[in-house]
């Protein structure tokens, strides 16, 4: 096989899979680990894919700078990396804290682990959440209001002014994309207030980024990556992101396969 063809055909693995490591290289093509690792970086450099710790995941434009698409509520649909953030996200909930859960697949799984031997106070904006949560006799909720989007969600200034009147012990956000220098980044601008008003009433703020997440920009900006106190992600975040992010003064967390 030509490299030409090696080439596309790691493209054609990553476009299907959404991924694709090292090993899975060396084992598909016969290819000794720096040839693995050489492939990736030339395609890198093409503006073809993004390099992780382990392989690569897709390169996204910024006009589509989502995560993949998933199913809150079927949990065989969720990359494996989701639900291994979202556990280690619980497990910094303490006794009577009072914590902020956004709507996203990371804070449904969030939703779906908190634990039943303490209590919690949680605020949503997601109705998906509160729905979850609310048989929980040892959690109490509180909903936001406001205008409800297509997914469950409240935005609007409404949710902003219910924020501006609560405090946090912890918020746990995310965002389409983030990256050392353009931060937190989302594709629509009407929830920017929301969410600096999250980070404006947390005393801590902790951040939940896959690493499909991890160095991408999408077009509007949130607020810059250092509102974080602490940055949760995964085993395949790429080294040179993380040290950029450490290099802003957030504590970066690596969860490891379960």
């Amino acid at each position: 096989m030509f490299i030409e063809e090696r080439h596309q055909a790691i493209l054609d693995i990553i476009s299907t899979n959404g991924r694709i490591s090292t090993g899975e290289i060396q084992e598909k093509f016969d290819v000794s680990l720096d040839s693995a690792r050489r492939d990736l970086r030339i395609l890198e450099e093409k503006g073809l894919l993004k390099r992780t710790h382990g392989g690569a995941i897709p390169a996204r434009q910024i006009a589509f700078s989502k995560p993949p698409k998933v199913t809150c509520k079927d949990i065989a649909e969720i990359k494996e990396n989701y639900l291994t953030i979202a556990k280690k996200a619980v497990s910094m909930i303490k006794e009577n804290d009072v914590v902020f859960i956004m709507q996203a697949t990371v804070g449904y799984f969030m939703a779906q682990s908190l634990p039943t031997d303490i209590r919690i106070r949680v605020v949503t904006n997601s109705i998906v959440i509160a729905e979850e949560l609310r048989t929980k006799d040892n959690i109490s909720v509180i909903l936001l209001g406001g205008e409800m989007d297509n997914k469950g969600t409240c935005y609007d200034a409404f949710a902003v002014d219910m924020i501006n009147r609560l405090r946090f012990d912890k918020s746990f956000i995310t965002a389409a994309c983030i990256s050392p220098e353009f931060g937190l980044s989302i594709q629509k601008s009407q929830a920017i207030n929301f969410w600096n008003a999250v980070i404006n009433s947390s005393k801590e703020t902790i951040g939940l980024f896959p690493t499909e997440k991890i160095g991408f920009e999408s077009i509007v900006s949130i607020c810059p990556a250092n509102r974080l106190d602490i940055l949760i992600t995964d085993w395949d975040a790429s080294e040179e992101d993380l040290t950029a992010f450490d290099e802003q003064g957030i504590n970066i967390v690596v969860v490891e396969r379960e």
